[in-house]
């Protein structure tokens, strides 16, 4: 049974604290939060959101994302701008089987293995890693459109076959990077 969207923008920690505390009962309806600029340092209570959707906590000052393991029904997963440096490992996302779109430039991952652990992600079609120390490393694109089979769209690009087949020459309007590539 269908039970709505439920959506709440709050605008401060005090709030969230408060709000939190008064609905523990409904947020396993949850299908969209929206926690941006909060300066949260947790997600525990995602924990009992099992219908969440959509998930946007963005711009806060998290640094584990642990507790949305239970939120399986996860379609989008927007975590820019937070203090993240590891990520769960790889069964913890190949429980998310939904999960197409992920967003998590502007944070601190910096070793290719670590982010490698998002080749559990069966559904993942778009990742955003702009703005992370691993994006300025040689062979970032390479290793994670090899890596995340299903990737279409890598930091507002379409993955090109010359990044997945190595050697592979192709017109300029199929380049990886050209300006026909851009979402």
């Amino acid at each position: 049974m269908f039970h709505g969207t439920i959506t709440k923008e709050l605008t401060s920690h005090e709030e969230w604290s408060h709000y939190n505390e008064n609905i523990i009962e409904d947020q396993k309806d949850f299908v969209f939060v929206k926690y941006s600029g909060l300066h949260l340092k947790s997600m525990e209570n995602l924990q009992t959101c099992i219908s969440l959707r959509v998930c946007i906590f963005s711009n806060n000052f998290l640094t584990d994302i642990q507790p949305l393991q239970s939120c399986k029904k996860l379609i989008k997963l927007d975590l820019h701008g937070n203090q993240i440096k590891t990520l769960p490992d790889k069964n913890f996302w190949s429980g998310l089987k939904n999960l197409k779109l992920l967003y998590l430039h502007d944070n601190g991952f910096s070793k290719l293995k670590n982010i490698c652990v998002l080749s559990g992600c069966v559904s993942l079609i778009g990742l955003t890693m702009f703005d992370c120390p691993v994006s300025l490393k040689k062979g970032y694109r390479h290793v994670l459109v090899n890596s995340i089979w299903p990737l279409k769209a890598l930091d507002h690009h379409v993955i090109s076959d010359e990044e997945i087949i190595q050697n592979w020459r192709l017109p300029e309007r199929f380049k990886t990077f050209s300006p026909q590539s851009i979402l």
